[in-house]
């Protein structure tokens, strides 16, 4: 009997008494695991071996989890620092513990765990350890599981199925199932092995050379098994939200707009206060924007910072009122992410990015911004905003919601609805919505409106500009059914759905 190399080797190391993995034969052998594996079914069709199937867990630690087994859990850190400092005896302010137990950035994670298992008490900022907890510190079951999964990942592992849930939603270990194969030998493999079996040179293709050199007649071809499972190879390939961001591009460059680009790191002046939105806005403090502790912006235009100034304090026009509330140069050159795009338009209406534009002008960007939101299926801290604005004369609502037509319905979206809407920077103003294709729900999918005059003057602009900002998150909603935006970025994402979703013209 003549055998390829490969299925001889593997015949050879396989045992008739005992079930041998491919995996571990893979490593004696050093030879793939995937070729094996397919040797492994080519010799079972022969009847050579026996090849036995099985679900397995394989687990493994995360970083994080790798650096607590190297530097301890933060609630056994905690406790070992409360105890140094007496704590067993009367509290121990948090404050003097945080260094001395290195817990920077995982306090509230080391008091929860403190607490839970008994360990010590948290009594108004200051910790008391436990003289004898409920769980020996020494032998927690947690650090235990720890150096027992680094030091064997195989899901025999005697470790508590209930410590395991624990870790894992600590976000300490990470658990999978795999097929695990076994060989074993059967009584025809034992006597072809008696007998005798030569190693036998195969090839997977007839090439030129074979064809030329006559070879091809002495060779023996492997045969391919097309039912035989092979391990599954996901290639890469372009993501969802930026292929549809692509196509937003295209979609707006044909509609005669150009691209926009600009810092997603920018002073206050250029994101909030050139549209007018007043310094002591709810949008404005920490709880909604993300301030950076760096260098206040210095080259901001001084007559612009005036005269947007003046806006706030005093209104532009005859008619014009101010905000009547501090204006702060200091405030307005603090530097932010942006929370729109809008600080872009605000950049190039005012001749600042490009030099002074002449009307008629159509710009547009499809860039990221970052929002101090509450996470929810419709909200993340930072997504993808489509910016655009026309500066023209005599523009009106009806050219407006005109453009939104025109731009949605190259996507497939007609039923568009608007509802009026109130902004600090836009008058007329209204919002967006559209259909949920799978709940039938309507979607806020923008904001928009004709930007005023306080908004436009201080900017130099004497002739129209209607806006808007559109998220392109929700776009992908409407054209896809996507119910949740964090199945489709962020660190919830659903990675067989973006492997296996269809595109959608």
């Amino acid at each position: 009997m003549r055998l390829p190399e490969t299925q001889l080797a593997l015949l050879e190391a396989a045992s008739a008494t005992e079930a041998r993995t491919i995996a571990r034969l893979a490593e004696r052998l050093g030879e793939d695991p995937a070729s094996l594996t397919r040797a492994a079914f080519e010799l079972e069709d022969r009847g050579l071996l026996a090849v036995e199937e099985r679900a397995a867990e394989t687990r493994s630690l995360t970083a994080e989890g790798e650096r607590y087994r190297e530097v301890g859990l933060p609630e056994r850190r905690l406790r070992a620092a409360a105890l140094e400092a007496g704590g067993a005896d009367e509290p121990v302010e948090m404050g003097r513990l945080i260094g001395e137990a290195d817990l920077e950035g995982e306090v509230d994670i080391a008091l929860s765990n403190l607490a839970r298992k008994g360990y010590g008490d948290i009594d108004g900022g200051a910790v008391s350890a436990a003289p004898d907890p409920e769980t020996d510190p020494d032998a927690d079951p947690e650090a235990e599981a720890l150096d027992s999964i680094a030091g064997d990942a195989d899901a025999e592992a005697d470790v508590e199925s209930a410590v395991l849930d624990r870790l894992v939603s600590r976000g300490l270990l990470e658990r999978s199932e795999t097929t695990v194969r076994s060989v074993t030998l059967t009584e025809a493999g034992v006597t072809a092995l008696m007998e005798g079996i030569e190693a036998a040179e195969t090839v997977g293709a007839i090439t030129p050379e074979l064809l030329t050199s006559g070879e091809w007649d002495a060779v023996e071809f492997a045969e391919y098994n097309v039912e035989a499972d092979a391990e599954t190879t996901h290639g890469g390939k372009e993501h969802i939200l930026r292929r549809t961001a692509n196509r937003v591009k295209d979609v707006l460059v044909g509609m005669g707009f150009e691209e926009m680009s600009g810092p997603h790191a920018d002073a206050d002046f250029w994101i909030n206060d050139c549209l007018f939105m007043p310094q002591d806005h709810p949008a404005r403090t920490h709880w909604d924007r993300f301030a950076l502790e760096v260098a206040p912006m210095a080259d901001l235009p001084p007559d612009l910072v005036e005269r947007v100034a003046d806006a706030h304090r005093n209104g532009v026009g005859e008619d014009g009122d101010g905000y009547h509330s501090p204006w702060d140069e200091d405030f307005a050159r603090a530097v932010a992410l942006r929370g729109h795009t809008t600080s872009l338009s605000m950049r190039y209406l005012s001749g600042q990015a490009v030099g002074e534009l002449e009307p008629p002008q159509r710009y547009f960007s499809v860039e990221k911004v970052y929002r101090n939101d509450t996470l929810d299926p419709t909200h993340l801290l930072e997504f993808f905003q489509i910016e655009g604005w026309v500066m023209a004369e005599s523009l009106s609502v009806r050219d407006l919601m005109g453009t939104f037509t025109e731009f949605y319905e190259q996507f497939g979206i007609t039923d568009l609805e608007f509802k009026p809407h109130y902004n600090p920077y836009t008058e007329p103003s209204f919002e967006l919505f559209g259909r949920h294709p799978e709940t039938g729900d309507l979607i806020e999918i923008g904001n928009s409106g004709l930007f005023r005059e306080e908004v436009l003057s201080p900017l130099g602009v004497e002739c129209d500009v209607m806006a808007w900002g559109l998220a392109l998150e929700r776009l992908l909603m409407l054209m896809y059914g996507f119910e949740d935006i964090r199945d489709v970025h962020g660190t919830l994402c659903d990675l067989e759905l973006l492997r296996n979703v269809e595109v959608v013209y």
